[in-house]
């Protein structure tokens, strides 16, 4: 296989641009400390009252993220199947595309001393949904249009390509807060960022639409999608079960996106609940994150270059473990009363090192172990929705324990997940040198 043109890899990469910014700028940064503000004005303190019951206002946001990737779990298998037996993976991708933008900017109307929670919420999961589901389309092209020797770059480049994007939407949202907060309105520079956020995410999509090669079809055309998408499931399976190296991968995957995904997502409400920094200084903070992060996935892929994908990642989950005890250990430092400020910056910075290498390093490694196949958008479902399922389970187990105990004890309990994922990175590597000494 050749790698496409420089033009393709460039619209590619191009979607990272325009669709981080919901990621690294709504879900990070600002709805989260907007979410947290506006509920507590609103009802005076930490708690929300929602379906009838009354939740902390930190695990209802989770519980939402974790039903949003819920609901895209199981509908991405359906849907990534039916696009590879019909070749419009591209149609797909722009349908989740236009859901997430009007989603982002429907946070617009997310307002008021008594917000309608069913608006902001309501919002937020279809822009999560969104979100998700064009990633699946994305991530299912990089095997098409790169050579397995070219993968970990590329998808290194379209992290990098995503942070920068998100950066530069971050600076922008951060302006408008300090414009109109100069002006006693602490409401309207988030809702105008979540607006523009929107209308970003669709805008600069375009030029991956119109540079993107169409996809072919890769089986006969059925008549009812629920079964051809159930079919192509099953087949897929059958496949996995034949691959022991890429079936102990999807395994370790699944445990190590647990904790790195929910740290990702509830970073700044733990900013905000646990260690109590206010909304500018979380802002910051998460621009920094972006920032090193940019370095981080070039930094994995040249390790990964040196000293093999699974080698790396080992360490990198290491790291993690590292990181959640740290984070434990820097809410002991605040609840004895002492400043953790620059304690938050060293560990946010830690964070963004391995938070796109981590994410990039796992999409090539996936995509090298897969077997040639026309299939890509059934084999990456599998893919997005082990990575989806793990999400839920994250992020209910964090709001879970959240409500039980505090959101300390749901930082520590990621530990559990990140070292099962360790030693199926261990299994994987096993099988991966026991089938090089079967080849020889």
């Amino acid at each position: 296989m050749v790698t496409a043109s420089p033009k393709v890899i460039r619209s590619w990469a191009m979607y990272d641009w325009a669709n981080s910014v919901y990621n690294l700028v709504i879900t990070t940064t600002f709805f989260p400390v907007y979410y947290a503000a506006i509920t507590k004005s609103a009802y005076g303190e930490d708690t929300v009252p929602f379906l009838g019951r009354i939740f902390k206002n930190s695990a209802l946001y989770n519980y939402t993220v974790g039903f949003s990737y819920l609901l895209i779990a199981i509908l991405l298998p359906i849907l990534s199947a039916i696009s590879d037996s019909r070749g419009n993976k591209k149609k797909f991708m722009q349908f989740f595309c236009y859901l997430g933008g009007l989603g982002c900017s429907g946070l617009f109307f997310f307002k008021g001393e008594q917000p309608n929670m069913w608006v902001g919420l309501g919002c937020f999961m279809l822009a999560a949904i969104g979100y998700i589901g064009s990633l699946v389309f994305y991530n299912s092209y990089l095997p098409e249009i790169a050579a397995p020797e070219d993968r970990d770059r590329i998808s290194a480049r379209g992290y990098a390509m995503g942070y920068i994007g998100s950066v530069i939407m971050q600076m922008v949202g951060f302006g408008l807060v300090l414009y109109f907060s100069g002006k006693g309105d602490n409401t309207s520079g988030p809702l105008y960022t979540f607006l523009i956020v929107g209308i970003w995410w669709i805008g600069f999509a375009q030029i991956t639409f119109k540079n993107l090669p169409p996809s072919t079809p890769s089986v006969k055309k059925q008549h009812n999608v629920f079964t051809d998408g159930f079919k192509e499931l099953k087949k897929v399976w059958h496949q996995l079960k034949e691959i022991p190296v890429l079936k102990s991968f999807l395994g370790s995957f699944f445990f190590y996106s647990m904790g790195v995904q929910t740290v990702m997502l509830a970073a700044t409400i733990f900013g905000d609940r646990v260690l109590g920094l206010p909304a500018d200084k979380l802002i910051i903070t998460v621009v920094l994150i972006q920032i090193v992060a940019i370095a981080g996935a070039f930094l994995m892929s040249n390790l990964s270059a040196r000293f093999g994908n699974i080698q790396v990642l080992l360490g990198v989950v290491l790291f993690w473990i590292f990181l959640c005890i740290s984070a434990w250990y820097v809410a002991g430092v605040k609840e004895s009363g002492h400043n953790v400020e620059f304690h938050f910056y060293g560990l946010a910075c830690a964070v963004g090192l391995v938070m796109g290498g981590i994410q990039s390093l796992s999409r090539s490694t996936y995509s090298k172990l897969m077997p040639t196949t026309k299939d890509t958008a059934s084999f990456f479902s599998f893919y997005d929705v082990t990575e989806k399922i793990a999400i839920v389970i994250g992020m209910f187990t964090f709001a879970y324990i959240d409500e039980l105990l505090d959101m300390k004890h749901s930082v520590l309990s990621l530990i559990v997940f990140f070292a099962i994922g360790f030693v199926g990175l261990l299994l994987t590597l096993q099988r991966q040198r026991n089938k090089k000494i079967q080849a020889h």
